[in-house]
Parts: structure tokens; sequence; C-alpha cells
């Protein structure tokens, strides 16, 4: 489970993410970043004068299948990114957005194009 300090939960930090950040497209799911907190946007996690942490959300529409291929689809995503989450720059919003073809995924392919679309966003694989 992605620890409580990691949630991305305000409807606002997804449409930053969304909206203002960079994406990288993989087959199964779309990964939007968007790096550091201008003087506007606010963190209600963030303690004192510290950097606030990395926050990850997850969209998983219904076009992924029913309530339990949905749940499914978000409990794999929030356990992948359990693990990456620290790859991402101090205050990083980051939206995973799964696509149609999650739904029947594996979770080794999730994992594939999680890490494939984590490097292309941080500068270490090019197009």
């Amino acid at each position: 489970m992605l620890p409580t300090e990691h949630r991305l939960r305000r409807r606002e930090d997804f449409a930053a993410a969304v909206r203002r950040g960079r994406r990288a497209g993989r087959p199964l799911l779309v990964v939007h970043l968007r790096t550091g907190l201008t003087s506007g946007d606010t963190d209600p996690h963030a303690s004192g004068e510290s950097a606030p942490p990395a926050r990850a959300g997850f969209v998983v529409s219904k076009a992924i299948g029913g309530a339990v291929v949905r749940n499914l689809v978000k409990r794999r995503l929030r356990h992948l990114m359990r693990d990456r989450i620290d790859r991402f720059p101090a205050g990083s919003l980051v939206v995973v957005r799964a696509l149609p073809g999650a739904g029947e995924a594996g979770h080794d392919q999730l994992a594939r194009d999680l890490d494939t679309a984590v490097q292309r966003l941080l500068g270490g694989v090019p197009r």
C-alpha cells in the first residue's frame, strides 16, 4: 500500500499534474508528472520548511471494466508505485491513468509499462 503522505487526493492536484505536467504514454497506461510546486500551489501534507514528498494518484475509469477489475488495477498500480515513488523529486505530482487494456493485463505487464513511462519522464530512456 502507498503511504498516506505519498497519496494524491485533491482534485486540484490531479488537474495540475494532468494539465500542466509532462506525460509518457504506454499501451496500458499514461503517466503524468508535474515536478516542483509553484508559489500558488498548496500542499496539505507539507510540514514546516521541509520539501513535501512526491505524491501519486490513480485514474481508473469504467472503460477498464467492472468495479472488481477497476479495484484490482488500482491495487496493482498502488503496489507498483510504492516501490517507485522515491525516484521522483520532492514535491512532484504523479498521476497514473490506466488505459482499457490494463484490465486484462498481468502484474508484470503493468510493471513493465510503468517502469518505461517513469524512466522516460525522468530522462532515462529516449523516445
